[in-house]
């Protein structure tokens, strides 16, 4: 019974979280309560009291590097704002056309999100997208093609999505074999969408009115200060997953090393000017610009997909689909994929590297059709819904996007987008 109202609570605040606008109660609100209710709910179904406390620990560690990897790379980016180190990038995107823009911000969030991660990229990109676009609906549309862009980039890259990272750092893909055999329709993936809206997207953007404050006349950050501050937080980007990769320590201490840099580094630039002036180009001061709803909504989501996975519901929904599919690994992970739009892609893949060992042979070996092929859809499967991956729920975040908005508008192409790169997955296969 318990277990029942805990898939009723989770569907209930899904509800409410894609209902928002109309319901009239902020997401983080519902995300939370949702998230504790799945929890004590799970105490209510008799399962050991200690286990379900070591379970919520072993959660919350994991969430925790998550929203510690957010917040710090959502700070590096607004202290580069603050010194209008975008404008680098900004000054030489001179088109107003909306397709030649959409490709332009298409490819460079694809590659951006291969060398970096989705999410970073995602929060990257929508600083972009606030210097170049002005009406908020055109720039809602941009952010939704983001986010489509950075999943598809984030799946042939060992760094670009977590659960393409799980896939490497488990054992079940090398790193030329992600690359290699997932690049190709991850590039379709994002590909298909685009030339659909080359034909049916028409007109101009409006660029924003560069409004600049007194500070930048009285006090003005220099070219060198915007230079170096562009170049360290981009270098303390990418510099995350190489820490990563030669320490095998959680990435947010990567993020969190890079942010220190930078923070000690802004202290001693700006050390001579007035406090007031200092204030607007100081880590504690673009921390009060820093979104803490998006990272408290994360929280209550993670929350409840995880409670959902303790208690079994998610392994259980695997080894459905198994049965359901008699063991077809295309329809599986296909089905996996679309999955993952709805509930954290995480977990799905999790219990996915839970329920089959890796074979000495066959789709199940190491750099198999399976693991591949499952890196591909947990990866951009997520697009379908604004909800569906850690890109899409950050840019929902940032740039308060209805979650029925994007449904009307991105979902679809997001959709034709996946299929078209599974279909072209299956036909290299085939050949």
């Amino acid at each position: 019974m318990f277990i029942t109202l805990m898939i009723v609570v989770f569907v209930l605040g899904y509800a409410a979280i894609a209902f928002e606008h109309p319901i009239k109660i902020d997401k983080a609100a519902s995300a939370l309560i949702t998230g504790v209710l799945v929890w004590t709910l799970f105490v209510f179904t008799g399962a050991d009291t200690h286990f379900i406390e070591e379970e919520l620990l072993h959660h919350l560690s994991e969430i925790s590097s998550i929203l510690f990897f957010l917040l710090g790379a959502m700070t590096i980016v607004e202290l580069v704002d603050a010194h209008e180190g975008f404008a680098i990038i900004t000054d030489k995107i001179t088109t107003t056309k909306k397709v030649r823009l959409l490709w332009i911000i298409s490819v460079l969030t694809f590659f951006f999100s291969a060398a970096l991660d989705n999410l970073t990229t995602s929060i990257v990109m929508i600083s972009l997208l606030r210097k170049l676009i002005d009406d908020k609906h055109d720039r809602w549309f941009f952010a939704g093609i983001v986010v489509v862009a950075a999943n598809a980039g984030g799946a042939w890259s060992p760094i670009g999505d977590v659960t393409t990272t799980m896939l490497w750092i488990g054992g079940q893909l090398s790193t030329m074999t992600i690359i290699t055999s997932l690049f190709i329709p991850s590039l379709v993936a994002m590909l298909v969408p685009l030339i659909i809206l080359t034909f049916t997207m028409k007109g101009n953007i409006t660029r924003p009115k560069r409004m600049d404050g007194i500070e930048h006349y009285t006090n003005p950050t220099t070219k060198f200060e915007r230079n170096l501050i562009f170049f360290l937080g981009v270098a303390g980007l990418l510099f995350v997953p190489i820490f990563k990769t030669v320490t095998h320590l959680p990435p947010f201490m990567g993020m969190m090393l890079s942010l220190g840099v930078l923070w000690a580094v802004t202290e001693i630039i700006h050390s001579s000017k007035n406090s007031e002036d200092k204030s607007q180009l100081s880590v504690i001061g673009v921390l009060r610009k820093v979104d803490t709803a998006s990272v408290l909504f994360f929280l209550g989501i993670l929350l409840a997909v995880a409670g959902l996975q303790s208690a079994g519901q998610l392994v259980l929904m695997a080894g459905s689909l198994n049965d359901l599919f008699a063991g077809n690994v295309y329809a599986i992970n296909i089905v996996i994929g679309l999955f993952s739009a709805i509930v954290d892609n995480v977990p799905l893949v999790a219990g996915s590297m839970g329920m089959y060992e890796i074979a000495e042979t066959g789709d199940f070996a190491k750099d198999g059709v399976f693991w591949q092929f499952l890196a591909f859809c947990a990866g951009t499967g997520g697009s379908a819904l604004i909800i569906g991956s850690a890109a899409g729920v950050a840019v929902m975040g940032l740039e308060k996007i209805d979650f029925v908005w994007y449904l009307k508008k991105i979902s679809i192409l997001a959709l034709i987008g996946y299929f078209a790169g599974a279909g072209t997955y299956i036909l290299i296969q085939s050949l």
